[in-house]
């Protein structure tokens, strides 16, 4: 169990929906849930490398989401080396527990999700 100073505030007490509302505040974005599975999936990664296993973000996004993870308790930031600069991101503890979230997200998508149809990816 979570040290109750390391615990997520929240900002819903006394509803039964609160703990769903809380995770979902903390993973909800885009590509929070991206990020910690390809940390999941290839462990450590610095930036260069996690901006080239999330097709389709941005380096501001990113740096911002990473940031975002950060401040939750969720991935670490690890200065490797100052010359040339270069950081090294992990999932904490925090983050690691998320992955049956993450599983379960991938899960229900490979059951829901469908290919788009030759229409749908030319209009996009």
């Amino acid at each position: 169990m979570t040290d109750a100073s390391e615990r997520l505030e929240v900002w819903c007490a006394g509803e039964e929906w609160c703990p769903i509302t809380t995770t979902a505040s903390v993973i909800g974005k885009k590509w929070h849930p991206v990020l910690v599975h390809r940390l999941l999936e290839h462990g450590p990664s610095g930036f260069n490398e996690l901006k080239e296993s999330v097709d389709g973000i941005s380096s501001k996004v990113l740096s911002d989401s990473l940031e975002d993870l950060q401040e939750h308790g969720l991935v670490d930031r690890e200065v490797i080396s100052e010359q040339p600069f270069r950081v090294q991101y992990s999932l904490t503890e925090r983050g690691s527990s998320l992955e049956p979230v993450i599983d379960a997200m991938a899960e229900w998508g490979k059951a829901h999700l469908t290919e788009p149809s030759d229409d749908a990816a030319q209009q996009a």
